[in-house]
């Protein structure tokens, strides 16, 4: 059975640093795009950023120039490098994954880590 399970989150300050990882387990699969997605309570999910499996990356504009994403494909993991981080990152982030097993392709999410920002 294929898992996603995030580490990472916690506690910052205003202008602070977090880097995220997420775990993809299970065996037997192959891993496309991965990324990750945030929300807030009353709000809908919403993309912060994804990679494919070449390393082509995307955004959120609020993001931009402050995270980092990567993976690491040997090991099945992706990465949030979050830096200068601000009240308005607060939120649970989940990561994702487009994952095949035999010969069907389907998302896959991990369960959250809640990542919050105040002084």
């Amino acid at each position: 059975q294929v898992q996603l399970v995030e580490s990472g989150g916690g506690l910052v300050q205003p202008g602070g640093s977090l880097r995220l990882s997420c775990v993809v387990s299970g065996g037997g699969f192959r891993v496309s795009n991965m990324g990750w997605y945030r929300q807030t309570p009353g709000s809908q999910r919403g993309l912060v950023a994804q990679i494919t499996s070449g390393g082509t990356t995307d955004y959120v504009d609020s993001v931009k120039g402050r995270f980092t994403i990567s993976r690491d494909n040997d090991k099945n993991t992706v990465y949030l490098q979050m830096n200068n981080l601000k009240p308005e990152d607060t939120a649970v982030y989940y990561c994702t994954a487009n994952i095949r097993r035999g010969l069907t392709w389907r998302d896959y999410w991990g369960q959250g880590t809640q990542v919050t920002v105040s002084s």
